[in-house]
């Protein structure tokens, strides 16, 4: 296996901001200790391709409803490399649960952003047959593969990032 790549929270103060900004109904000291309880992405088993990403807090989501989470994390990897998050397996299968963006693209260059490149997820639970979804905090609810990717023999881009969702164009 290579190592290409480790994860970290975000700073404590940009946790606290994001939280307070999607979710107002929390006080300072709650987020605090949300902060203090963020687990790192891990994979449960050796055979695993997947780094399950917890929740930060308890949520509900019922069908046809949205939620974006900031999940306190960020990762650093290899240049060659891209992290891709999709729902974790049994949620999707159980529930429908759904990432607006149908995989979520974390680049290698987003480490760098002013934002820290904090990792948020968008999720919907696109259940047919009325299920609510229930997640008690540290719950895992996607999870995120390594891939190595090439690029083009003509490629000659020089950009860089600063930022997350369209920051690239």
């Amino acid at each position: 296996m290579k190592k290409i790549a480790q994860f970290f929270k975000v700073s404590e103060e940009l946790f606290m901001q994001a939280v307070s900004e999607e979710f107002p109904q929390y006080a300072e000291a709650d987020i605090k200790g949300m902060y203090e309880a963020l687990k790192l992405p891990r994979r449960a088993t050796r055979g695993s391709a997947g780094y399950d990403f917890f929740a930060p807090f308890a949520f509900s989501l019922p069908p046809a409803a949205t939620i974006k989470i900031p999940t306190g994390i960020r990762v650093k990897m290899e240049e060659d490399w891209v992290l891709k998050l999709y729902p974790r397996s049994g949620l999707g299968f159980r529930f429908r649960l759904q990432m607006n963006n149908t995989v979520g693209i974390i680049d290698s260059d987003y480490f760098f952003s002013d934002n820290e490149g904090h990792i948020f997820v968008k999720l919907t639970n696109d259940s047919n047959e009325g299920k609510t979804l229930t997640v008690e905090q540290g719950t895992g609810i996607v999870q995120g593969i390594f891939l190595e990717y090439g690029i083009t023999v003509d490629d000659d881009a020089v950009g860089i990032r600063n930022g997350g969702f369209g920051s690239t164009t």
